[in-house]
C-alpha cells in the first residue's frame, strides 16, 4: 500500500515538473509565441519558392523594439519563425541563394537555421 503511494506520488511529481518545464520553455525560448508585431518588410528568395516577412515588435514601457522575421513556403502556406533580436527597430533582409538569407547581418540558412537573441 505504501509503495503504491510512493509511485503515485512520484508520477504526481514528475507530472508536474514536466508540465512546468513545458511552461517555460514555450514562454521563454520558443519561437512560436512570439507577439505579431507591425509588418515592416518583405523579401522573396530568387526562385520566388520563399519569402521572409519581417515585423516590428513594441515591447511597451519597460523593453525595446524588437524585430520578428517569419519564413514563408510560398507554395505550402507554411510560416515559420525564424528569427527574433532585440533592441533593433528596422530589417534588411538579402537572400543570398536559395536556402541562405542574411537578416540585419545575421546568416541563416532557412532549411536549418533560426537567430533568437536569447540563445546568444
Amino acid at each position: 500500500m505504501i509503495k503504491k503511494v510512493i509511485r503515485t506520488m512520484l508520477g504526481l511529481f514528475a507530472l508536474i515538473v514536466c508540465l512546468i518545464g513545458y511552461l517555460v520553455y514555450s514562454l521563454f525560448f520558443s519561437l512560436s509565441n512570439l507577439p505579431k508585431g507591425t509588418f515592416l518588410t518583405e523579401a522573396v528568395s530568387p526562385t520566388g519558392e520563399y519569402s521572409i516577412r519581417a515585423y516590428q515588435v513594441n515591447g511597451g514601457a519597460t523593453t525595446s523594439w524588437a524585430v520578428r522575421g517569419e519564413l514563408i513556403n510560398q507554395k505550402t502556406g507554411y510560416k515559420e519563425n525564424i528569427y527574433w533580436d532585440y533592441r533593433i527597430d528596422s530589417a534588411v533582409i538579402v537572400w543570398l541563394d536559395q536556402e541562405t538569407v542574411v537578416i540585419n547581418g545575421h546568416e541563416l540558412n532557412i532549411k536549418r537555421d533560426v537567430y533568437d537573441w536569447r540563445r546568444t
